[in-house]
């Protein structure tokens, strides 16, 4: 790294934990209805995302490190940044009330943000099923491989959800 500070490491370990502990809470229907906890989770939620996610950019844009980690630094800054641009959307969707949208925006940045246990347990089960420890070159491919897993079950969520909601309107509509 560039910068060998121990400031933007802190800011990033800080503002995720935060972000992963507290916004696990918030896919609590109970406690997301509770517009008052709710709001006040947000408000914190919304900048540890932040300084989350930009410290991710920071540091892949100031990666120095071997060769071979090259590949594993670059797809962590293609997801930080996402992560940065699903904050953005979803700070944008509710600022226009679209609470749907800010919940699938939000959704998405949080299942970016939880993908270090996602990738730990992908290269467990690899370890187990092939035998071989993770080289270099295989890392990359793991790494995407949870970023990967943890997308595809935020979608199946948002889809849910969507379908949940238009089901009660469906309910509403005959009632």
């Amino acid at each position: 790294m560039l910068d060998y500070s121990p400031v933007p490491r802190i800011a990033h370990v800080v503002g995720m934990s935060v972000f992963c502990l507290v916004g696990a809470f918030q896919f609590s229907p109970a406690l997301r209805m509770r517009r008052t906890w709710h709001r006040m989770a947000g408000r914190v939620l919304i900048p540890a995302g932040f300084i989350a996610a930009l410290s991710g950019v920071w540091f892949g844009f100031s990666f120095s490190g071997p060769a071979d980690e090259v590949a594993m630094a670059m797809i962590r800054l293609v997801c930080a940044v996402a992560m940065t641009g699903f904050l953005v959307l979803g700070v944008i969707a509710i600022r226009r009330r679209d609470f749907a949208a800010h919940g699938a925006w939000l959704t998405r940045a949080y299942a970016i943000a939880v993908t270090g246990g996602t990738q730990a347990l992908v290269f467990l089960l690899w370890s187990i099923v092939t035998g071989e420890v993770v080289n270099a070159f295989g890392g990359p491919f793991l790494v995407a491989a949870g970023f990967a897993v943890n997308s595809v079950v935020a979608e199946l969520i948002i889809v849910r959800r969507a379908r949940a909601s238009r089901a009660r309107a469906s309910r509403a509509l005959v009632s």
